[in-house]
């Protein structure tokens, strides 16, 4: 993972694909006694996204489980292109973007786990998080040094930011 190549990359995003299990959230499921499913989010990730919307880098959703709990998420945060229950990620990619101008080198996606692979290969920044599985690292451009639901799609939003001058600006508003 060379940071010079990483920053050239990511200076050309234009919008940052994620996945949910492992990534927004931390990979765990929680079942309550009556069969409601739960998933924690991060405050700090959800600001993250915002930061980037702000500063006009669009953030997707592909994921290969379904989930209410996950609609609600991204309303709150206002991503559009939400892609739930695809386990083929490329193929789905591809089908986001088949009405689009970006080209690849113009998408950073971050994963975690072997389904992400063939996204994080394709991509103008394949990204993961801290706790990944070890295949997924080897082939990714970048590392977060946060786990997946800790904050780590937080790192990765500030660094495409920092990358194309835009974090000052984007954090004005806070100063």
């Amino acid at each position: 993972m060379n940071l010079a190549n990483n920053q050239l990359a990511a200076k050309k995003i234009r919008m940052l694909v994620l996945d949910v299990d492992g990534v927004l959230t931390d990979g765990s499921i929680y079942y309550s006694n009556s069969g409601d499913e739960l998933k924690a989010f991060n405050i700090q990730d959800g600001l993250g996204i915002k930061l980037l919307q702000g500063a006009n880098i669009e953030v997707a959703i592909i994921t290969g489980r379904s989930s209410n709990l996950l609609s609600r998420r991204t309303n709150e945060l206002g991503i559009d292109r939400v892609v739930q229950g695809r386990e083929d990620k490329l193929t789905a990619l591809n089908e986001l973007l088949a009405d689009d101008s970006y080209t690849m080198d113009e998408i950073a996606y971050m994963g975690d786990d072997l389904p992400d692979l063939a996204v994080i290969r394709r991509v103008g920044l394949g990204m993961t998080v801290a706790n990944a599985n070890p295949t997924v690292v080897e082939y990714a451009g970048w590392q977060s040094s946060r786990d997946g639901g800790r904050g780590a799609v937080r790192e990765a939003a500030e660094f495409i930011l920092k990358a194309q001058d835009k974090f000052e600006h984007a954090i004005e508003s806070f100063l």
